[in-house]
């Protein structure tokens, strides 16, 4: 990679997350921490307003706005993939972002590029079985809560094929047994459960903060069960 097409990709991790530090910057470009300076420094004489904060990193000020940047053929490729996993793998709310996604990342395609994708997604089939269930679009809803920190009120029908209702936290989602799961603090319970998606009959985010000051993270949710 040149040092040109570096500092793109350079400014265009510094937006993709609010603090981004010197080391992650390194490790994704594997530079060394003196070139991250001197990307940084570049960055900053041609306009760039980026600041940075001590123990979190450097952020690009609000207000920045940085035109479109042409995806290569590759990178494409790898989000059409995505897309179409997501038929499987995701609910319809879900689906339906993830094609108004792709279409505007064909817009900033080359010509010649628009073509290719357009015969990629044609070319790649992911087999739907009858029994998965797409009718229940709540990922989008967990989604938001979990970013929000916003309290979900669920009915839920239990191994025992016994409904039941909770006002939970949700902490994060994880995807196994070919399906996903919420991971969340049950006030019921009084701990971290882990509630089948496909088992939630009912759904609604209170528009509530949550009440429990610290939670795990998925993480440590996770490494407590082993």
């Amino acid at each position: 990679m040149n040092r040109i097409d570096r500092l793109i990709s350079v400014l265009t991790t510094l937006q993709s997350k609010k603090f981004v530090t010197a080391d992650y910057i390194a490790d994704k470009y594997e530079i060394s921490i003196r070139t991250v300076y001197r990307d940084i420094k570049a960055l900053g004489e041609i306009g760039v307003p980026i600041d940075y904060e001590p123990q979190k990193g450097y952020t690009v000020l609000q207000g920045f706005f940085l035109p479109p940047v042409l995806l290569t053929s590759d990178e494409a490729n790898a989000l059409i993939m995505m897309a179409k996993l997501s038929e499987r793998y995701t609910d319809k709310t879900t689906q339906k972002n993830v094609s108004n996604a792709i279409d505007k990342v064909k817009s900033v395609l080359r010509y010649t590029e628009k073509e290719k994708a357009d015969l990629l997604q044609k070319k790649i089939g992911i087999y739907v079985s009858p029994e998965t269930d797409h009718s229940k679009d709540y990922l989008t809803i967990i989604q938001n809560a979990i970013v929000d920190k916003q309290i979900l009120k669920i009915s839920y029908l239990n191994n025992s094929n016994e409904a039941i209702e909770r006002e939970i936290e949700p902490i994060g989602m994880s995807f196994y047994t070919n399906q996903w799961h919420l991971i969340a603090w049950c006030w019921k319970r009084k701990e971290y459960r882990d509630f089948k998606v496909l088992q939630i009959q009912e759904l609604k985010n209170m528009r509530l903060p949550f009440k429990k000051e610290v939670h795990f993270t998925l993480e440590e949710y996770i490494n407590s069960l082993t």
